[in-house]
Order: structure tokens, then C-alpha cells, then sequence
């Protein structure tokens, strides 16, 4: 039974005095009662009591030497999430640091009630990741989960078993191996390995055995030959071997497409040496030793993995044809190799004066050692992660967001409706703006209103580019419908004069005539001055306008305009800046065979002065289509722009451009161009919107 074999408490205390000796014991005994207390009479598939469990990760971790509050927080790590205490209790008995410590524990561990499709493998791992920023806190996570591998199979769903072997295999095994935990990684491998094929797994662990007994210790005599030919040239090592992990063959037979008996380097063997130094010595030994493999050499010393991993690999050819994979390192690099981040987080201890570290820092630490541009690409991804913040629908759906996100941003990205919908959002069940910033763990609830559209101040908060992209296109739409009710007064204005009455029939032929989808695409093309009136008179009605001069007496989105003091047969263009109406004093700029620019005399982009000739002008006798610009501020409420159409049709005011610049919650702003007899009547336009209720502001620009 596991109760025979669980670590007594004096048992576990003595362990961390022995690398710990500064260890706070009553701290420890206090956690060890506490966990065996609030797990009480639970019990494990095994039988065995629960707190068999929490006690024997604590052992795990008492084995990586880590500190106090990591071995408290493995006895602790199941007591929130199984018992009736809760972070608060943990906070008041053994404080602060370890109650964060076991909430993010607990936090990984409700992950995995997620169905699968809720928890794609590699999204749970980037939110393991993500939420881990503590390595201790994964450390622990990995630990629980490499216990409840060895204890699997008292299990007796064979559909549980397998799902939790498939779980293990997809995501905790890759992610000790991200973390350098390749004694974790190898065991997680071959106990999920043993249940996802079991077929497999009794035929390799078969055959293996087969080879151990038929070729009687050959491990055993090939490792003392090296270890020969390595003292010969006065090294001290230690030397090792073993046949390679099960799963590595199975995998390497999968993916080669290869039998067993294809398999040549089923051999690998472990120097361990003194210095660095020496390790490339011992490489130089067996290479003139022994004939090595080309391609098979890797040199993980000068040049080590983004997880801390050291060491010399290459591949050699022993007698009859055997080949073997040797790995050479100091002893020091391998218990780094071994167990990784865990243990140089815990040998740079001694140099923190708190004993708090985030594992982030460790990544960085090591990073900087590493010049392969492929172990900085997946340290990368690995430090990408702590960019990304992780959270959940109601429902429990995960989704990944980047760090910064808003409420507003997860609604986009569930779906745009739901944005485009959003007033308001529940974050762990308390009301919050849109605008609210998200954390990892987070769950969000969005409240919707039938009556709610996007806003341009929205673009302010959000950082997704979904997000971004259906806010511009809701306030896109936005815009063209304010631009079609422009249009249909216009369209309303030049229906009435056509001759007969313009009926349904009629409009459809006019939109076929102009080559248009819809009636909605020709009030947007009247309202934004895309449509002239002419056009569209004679799209309704054809020939309707053959007998009215060109000059005709309405608001005309022709120019027909004449300036004083240029040379007959001189073009000229009125300048975009100044927008120059009759009345304005007017000067010409001229250059080099391009039309002359007629600006307003005190246009600003005349301050600085310009290098071309100046000619004095004035306007002609003929002043209609002279096009103003305008700034409008408009109340943001419906209707302001109807009323601001009123205004522009009484004045017989044609607009020729309309354009949003800025909207805000209470506000929206608009450039217009209008064309206009002259000044005068441009001011008499301006007066009558500062008059008009829609307008807050109006002005020439």
C-alpha cells in the first residue's frame, strides 16, 4: 500500500534540512498536519488515504532541493481545490507568499476539468505557461501530474485512463521538456506510453529485454571500455549506459517507418567529467578511438538550449557495426540537464534576498548564454507566451488574448456580433466598463443591448487588430448610412425636377443605367457629390435635360467660373488647401507648365513663403460651383444630420464632399465642401447652423 511507503513527517522535514538547514521546521510540520487534516477521510483510486498524494509531490520536490514555501505549497496544493478551505485560510496560517503560490496551482489544476475541445493541447499549454509566472508554481503542477502517472493505473476506466495518458503525453511531457525536466519528461512519456499503446509498449520493453539477456551485460562491458579509454589519457569519469527510452524507439519507428531490428542506435551511454575542458578531451579520445558518424555531432556546450541544457553528443561506431550514442558534460551540467529550470532556479537562491523569483528572469539568465538561432526561436516561443493572457467564457470555452486586452476585445473575439452588440461586461461576476483591462484566469460574461452600436472612441482601448478592423467597418457603415439620407433629400430635390412623376420603375432603370447595385449605392453617390444632378436627371428621365444650357440656374457640381489676370488660354485649378470662394482676395502661383494655383491671400501655406510667381487676381463675372469647406460639430443623436441637410437644401447649397474626421460619445465631427455663389453666401450657410439645435459648432476651414 502507498501509506507504507508515504514520507513520514520527520522523514520529509529531514530531507529539506539536510540542503536546508536554515529550513523553517515548525513552518513545515504545520503544513504536513494541515493537508492530512482538511483531506481527512478522502480516499484515492488505490484506496489509499488522499493525502498520500500531496505528501509524496512534496517528496518530488524535496528531491530538485527547492525552498520551504515550494515544499509547503506541494503539501498545500490540493486543499483548495478538493477540501473546504479556501486562499484566505492558506494566507493566514502560512502567508502571503505561499497563498499565491497554491491559487496559481490551483488555477492550472481547474484547466483540466475543460472538456477536450475546450482545451486544444497547445492552447492549455500556452496558458500553463502563461499562468505560470512563478516556476514553482509549474514545478509543483508537473510533480502532481507525475505522481498521478504512477498511480494511473489503480484507474479502473480504461476510457479515463487513456484520456489522462493522451493529456499527459500532449501537453505536461512537452512542457517539462521545455523547462530542461527531461527525467520528468522521459518517465510522463513511458507510463502515458504504456497506456495509449499497450501493444507497442510489451513488444519493445519485450524485445529489450530480450537483447539485455541474450547479449549478457554488453552495456555494461561497452561502458567499461570507454571508461578504459578515457582514464588511458588521464580523465576521471564516470561512465554510464542504457538502452534508449521505449517511447524514442517506438517514435523513432513511427516516424523512419523502420522494424525494431532497423533500429542500430538502440545503445547510449553518459561521460560524465570534471570541467568543460575535459569534456572536449574525452570527445577527442573517443573519436580517435572509435569511428564516429558524420551528421550525428552536436556540440550543446558552446552553444546551449534556450532550457539551460549542456553537454557534447555525437554517435559512434562500435565493433560489429554497433552503433552507439555517447553524451559528454560535467557532472554539474547534468543535474542541470536533468532537472532544469528547477535546478538552477535552485542553486541561484543563495543569491536572493527574498527567495522569490519569477521564472521569467531564470529564462532570461539563461538565454543569454545561447547564440543558435533555433534555440532562440523556441525560447522565444516560450517567453512569447508571458505576452498572452489567457480567459473563459461562462461556459468554461478558453480563449487567448494579447496582454492589455479589454473586455471589449474578448467580446470581438468571440464573435463580431457580440462586439458590435456590447454596452457592458461581467468580469468574475462584477460589472465592468468595456474598457477594462483582462487578466489571466479571468471569467467574462458580456452584456449586449439590441439598441448598441460601435463607437469610434472605442478604437482608443482595444489592442486586438479584430477588434480594430469591425469597429472601423461598423462606423464605415455608420457613415454611409448618414451619407445616403444626405443623398435621398438631394434625390428627393432633383426628382421634382423631372418632367411626370418618378415611380419605382423609374429608379430601378436609373440605377441599371448608372451601372449601380442598389438604390442605397445611389444616395450614397449623390449625398457624397459622386452624382451630379444632370446625371441623375437623365438616368430618370433620358433626354429631360437636352434643352437646359449648361450654366442652368440650380446648384451645379460643374465649374463655371471665371478669374481676371490671366493670359487667355491659361488653366487654372483653386487651391485644395484654401478652398478660395468669390469674395475671398485671390493670388496665383505659377510654375513651370502645370495650371495655375488660385489660393485666398491669407492661406496659411502662404506664410512661409514660395519660390514660384505670384500674379494678382480677381474673380470674373462668372462665380457659380466655387466650392467652401466647412467644420460642423454635430450632437450625436438621431436626426442632426437631416436638420444639417435642411439647412444646406434652403440655402440651395450643393454638397460636393462629406466627411466624418472625429465621434465620441457625445459628439461627431464633419469637414463639408459646398458649392457656393460666394462669400458672402458661404457665411449666410455658416450663420444658419450655429442658429440650427443639431449643431454645437460651426465654422469655415
Amino acid at each position: 500500500m502507498l501509506l507504507t511507503l508515504m514520507l513520514r513527517q520527520y522523514e520529509l522535514v529531514e530531507r529539506v534540512l539536510e540542503y536546508a538547514p536554515e529550513a523553517d521546521e515548525a513552518l513545515l510540520n504545520r503544513a504536513y498536519v494541515f493537508t492530512i487534516q482538511k483531506h481527512g477521510a478522502q480516499k484515492r483510486a488505490s484506496g489509499d488515504p488522499y493525502f498520500s498524494h500531496p505528501i509524496e509531490v512534496a517528496g518530488l520536490m524535496t528531491e530538485l532541493k527547492l525552498d520551504q514555501q515550494t515544499i509547503v505549497t506541494a503539501l498545500l496544493h490540493d486543499t483548495v481545490e478538493d477540501t473546504l478551505a479556501t486562499i484566505a485560510d492558506i494566507e493566514q496560517m502560512f502567508g502571503k507568499e505561499i497563498a499565491r503560490l497554491v491559487d496559481g496551482v490551483t488555477k492550472l489544476s481547474k484547466i483540466e476539468t475543460l472538456t477536450e475541445n475546450e482545451r486544444a493541447a497547445e492552447n492549455l499549454r500556452k496558458f500553463l505557461l502563461a499562468m505560470s509566472e512563478d516556476l514553482r508554481v509549474l514545478l509543483v503542477k508537473l510533480a502532481d501530474r507525475l505522481h498521478n502517472m504512477r498511480t494511473l493505473h489503480f484507474i479502473k476506466s480504461e476510457d479515463k485512463r487513456r484520456r489522462i495518458a493522451r493529456e499527459t503525453m500532449d501537453i505536461y511531457a512537452p512542457l517539462a521538456e521545455r523547462v530542461g525536466m527531461y527525467e520528468y519528461m522521459r518517465e510522463m512519456q513511458l507510463l502515458a506510453f504504456e497506456q495509449l499503446e499497450p501493444e507497442a509498449y510489451a513488444t519493445i520493453t519485450g524485445r529489450l529485454s530480450q537483447i539485455r539477456n541474450q547479449e549478457g551485460g554488453q552495456v555494461d562491458a561497452i561502458a567499461f571500455a570507454i571508461k578504459q579509454a578515457l582514464a588511458e589519457a588521464g580523465l576521471n569519469v564516470e561512465v554510464a549506459g542504457r538502452e534508449k527510452h521505449p517511447y524514442s524507439i517506438w517514435r523513432k519507428m513511427s516516424e523512419r517507418h523502420v522494424t525494431f531490428e532497423q533500429i542500430t542506435d538502440i545503445m547510449a551511454f553518459r561521460v560524465l567529467t570534471d570541467s568543460a575542458d575535459d569534456c572536449y578531451r574525452a570527445l577527442g579520445v573517443l573519436h580517435r578511438t572509435w569511428q564516429m558518424i558524420p551528421g550525428r555531432f552536436k556540440d550543446y556546450l558552446s552553444t546551449p538550449k534556450s532550457n539551460g541544457y549542456r553537454s557534447l553528443h555525437t554517435a559512434l561506431i562500435y565493433e560489429n557495426s554497433m552503433r552507439m550514442e555517447v553524451q559528454i558534460r560535467t557532472r554539474e551540467m547534468h543535474r542541470t540537464n536533468e532537472f532544469g529550470l528547477a535546478a538552477h532556479w535552485a542553486y541561484k537562491q543563495a543569491d536572493r534576498p527574498d527567495g522569490e523569483v519569477g521564472w521569467l528572469r531564470d529564462l532570461i539568465e539563461i538565454v543569454d548564454t545561447s547564440h543558435d538561432p533555433d534555440d532562440l526561436l523556441e525560447h522565444t516561443k516560450l517567453a512569447f507566451y508571458q505576452d498572452r493572457i489567457f480567459v473563459f467564457t461562462p461556459k468554461g470555452a478558453l480563449h487567448q488574448l494579447p496582454k492589455g486586452a479589454t473586455t471589449l476585445d474578448f467580446a470581438y473575439g468571440v464573435h463580431t456580433d457580440l462586439g458590435n452588440a456590447a454596452v457592458g461586461a461581467k468580469v468574475n461576476g462584477r460589472h465592468m466598463p468595456l474598457r477594462t483591462r483582462l487578466a489571466n484566469g479571468d471569467v467574462v460574461e458580456i452584456i449586449k443591448s439590441s439598441h448598441a452600436e460601435p463607437q469610434l472612441s472605442w478604437l482608443s482601448f482595444v489592442v486586438t487588430g479584430k477588434a480594430r478592423a469591425a469597429i472601423r467597418r461598423a462606423v464605415r457603415a455608420k457613415e454611409r448610412q448618414e451619407v445616403a439620407e444626405i443623398g435621398s433629400k438631394l434625390f428627393d430635390e432633383i426628382a421634382s425636377r423631372v418632367p411626370g412623376r418618378v415611380g419605382r420603375k423609374s429608379i430601378d432603370n436609373a440605377i441599371a443605367r448608372l451601372g449601380l447595385r442598389d438604390e442605397e449605392d445611389l444616395l450614397v453617390r449623390i449625398g457624397s457629390a459622386r452624382l451630379g444632378d444632370r446625371e441623375v436627371m437623365e438616368a430618370l428621365a433620358p433626354g429631360s435635360t437636352a434643352k437646359l444650357p449648361e450654366d442652368h440656374d440650380w446648384p451645379s457640381r460643374e465649374r463655371a467660373i471665371s478669374i481676371r489676370g490671366l493670359t487667355a488660354g491659361v488653366g487654372f485649378e483653386l487651391a485644395d488647401c484654401c478652398h478660395p470662394v468669390p469674395g475671398d482676395r485671390i493670388v496665383g502661383l505659377r510654375r513651370p507648365d502645370q495650371k495655375v494655383e488660385v489660393h485666398a491671400i491669407d492661406c496659411l501655406s502662404l506664410a512661409d513663403g514660395i519660390d514660384v510667381d505670384w500674379l494678382d487676381l480677381s474673380w470674373g463675372e462668372r462665380t457659380t460651383g466655387a466650392t467652401g469647406r466647412i467644420r460642423v460639430v454635430l450632437y450625436n443623436r438621431p436626426g442632426t444630420l437631416a436638420e444639417v441637410t435642411d439647412v444646406f437644401a434652403r440655402a440651395r447649397a450643393n454638397v460636393t464632399n462629406l466627411q466624418m474626421s472625429q465621434r465620441d460619445e457625445h459628439f461627431g465631427t464633419y469637414d463639408v465642401d459646398l458649392e457656393v455663389s460666394d462669400v458672402a453666401h458661404l457665411a449666410r450657410i455658416i450663420g444658419s447652423l450655429r442658429g440650427c439645435e443639431a449643431v454645437a459648432e460651426a465654422e469655415r476651414i
